[in-house]
């Protein structure tokens, strides 16, 4: 190749590099609309667990709050409102504040998994995980006695079992979640590892 065909450059060189360089632009972009598309879904399931648990909250609050427990399959499972200052199950009540702190520190962690989040079951895990946090993170922030010491409130009462809650729930079920996905190798940024 002469000098002037190497300073102009052939016509298939610059097509070559031309594609190649719309080809990284395309996967860039193709990356971004999956990590867009995920994080959509991740907020959807938060919005939609917090909305869930705050309206059942609300509800149970103003009708059931300081009534006799409510029968929703005989003695076996009933609704009774609990003021709950612990963790879930009623836990470390003098840790209030400790609590509180690490909602925070999840809710941190998630949205730090957030800006590589490319896995769809991921982000329906980390949106239950982030949804439950946010719901009893308000009723710490807001309820009595407040300052970020609040209770929560629990209605779910199974026989022999502890009273929950919706958020409660929500954690619970995104933590499993993210058990089996680890254990089937399944990263956040929607790639497979095997150990």
């Amino acid at each position: 190749m002469t000098e002037a065909e190497q300073a102009i450059g052939t016509p298939d060189a610059g097509k070559a590099e031309e594609g190649a360089g719309t080809s990284a632009a395309g996967a860039d972009e193709a990356a971004a609309g999956r990590g867009k598309r995920r994080v959509g879904v991740l907020l959807t399931v938060a919005a939609l667990a917090y909305v869930i648990d705050l309206v059942s909250k609300l509800a149970v609050v103003a009708k059931l709050e300081h009534h006799a427990p409510v029968e929703v399959i005989g003695t076996w499972l009933q609704f009774e409102v609990i003021r709950n200052r612990g963790a879930a199950f009623g836990f470390g009540e003098a840790m209030t504040i400790v609590f509180t702190v690490i909602a925070v520190g999840v809710i941190v962690v998630i949205a730090r998994l957030a800006r590589k989040l490319h896995s769809l079951p991921w982000a329906i895990a980390l949106g239950l995980l982030l949804g439950g946090a946010f719901g009893n993170l308000t009723d710490r922030i807001f309820r009595a006695p407040g300052d970020f010491q609040g209770a929560v409130v629990d209605f779910i009462a199974p026989s022999h079992f502890a009273v929950f809650n919706l958020a409660d729930s929500a954690i619970v079920c995104g933590g499993f979640l993210i058990v089996i996905l680890s254990f089937r190798g399944l990263d956040p940024d929607g790639t497979v590892h095997k150990d």
